[in-house]
């Protein structure tokens, strides 16, 4: 059986819900604390929960992207191993250049910054809605066209921003992995919560295979997470 390896830095938090689901799905997943990340290489997908690792010191993600815990990660990603990053673990992503992996590895080209307009921390039930055709990810594959996904936004630093170049790229190339929307699909502004270029919820590489989503499916309760089950079976495939 495929093995799932949960990161667990200083400061990470929902790892416990994240575990949970991923084993209420069939997983063969566990929690890996950083004192164990020379055991990471071992496993054959990775999960990066929500929190505060170290503190969201410079920028959120900022320090944890560069821990030695990562290397294994970004070694395995660029190798096509599935890599799903949730909240802080999406920041991370960025943060490590892996997403959307337009440029160097720890020269982020975007990044899930501060809240507009009120640069505060967002706490809100919302939507997202699968944005690419699934087969485009391995992690959304198994998902419906045009999925629309319960979530929980809590963050204070969510908004993705790049430079409109930048932007024009991901767009392009197909990599806005989820939008914000309504319980019905209908996008505006209005359904993103803080203030995200292109209405972004959730990006993934140009290889399909490391997906960065803000918003918690982890804790929607009682409803179990779609995307959760479809990353399981992805990795369960690969």
């Amino acid at each position: 059986m495929r093995r799932i390896a949960v990161l667990v830095f200083p400061g990470t938090n929902s790892e416990d819900e994240t575990l949970r689901l991923l084993r209420a799905y069939g997983a063969d997943a566990e929690l890996v604390h950083w004192s164990r990340g020379a055991t990471l290489s071992s496993y054959d997908a990775y999960v990066l929960a929500g929190g505060f690792a170290y503190e969201d010191r410079i920028r959120a993600g900022a320090i944890a992207a560069r821990d030695a815990m990562m290397e294994p990660v970004i070694d395995g990603a660029r190798r096509g191993k599935l890599v799903l990053g949730i909240c802080n673990g999406a920041q991370i992503l960025l943060e490590a250049g892996l997403v959307p992996g337009t440029g160097d590895l720890h020269r982020p080209t975007a990044a899930f910054t501060r809240n507009a307009p009120s640069g505060r921390f967002v706490c809100a039930y919302v939507h997202v809605k699968l944005a690419i055709a699934p087969e485009r990810s391995a992690i959304s594959a198994s998902l419906p066209e045009r999925a629309v996904i319960p979530a929980w936004a809590a963050h204070a630093e969510g908004r993705l921003a790049a430079r409109d170049d930048e932007l024009g790229r991901i767009a392009d190339s197909g990599q806005i992995a989820f939008v914000y929307s309504y319980d019905d699909g209908r996008t505006d502004a209005a359904a993103t919560p803080n203030g995200s270029a292109l209405g972004c919820a959730g990006l993934i590489n140009r290889e399909g295979n490391v997906l960065a989503i803000m918003p918690h499916t982890e804790r929607v309760y009682p409803q179990r997470s779609a995307l959760f089950e479809s990353f399981v079976k992805a990795v369960a495939a690969s």
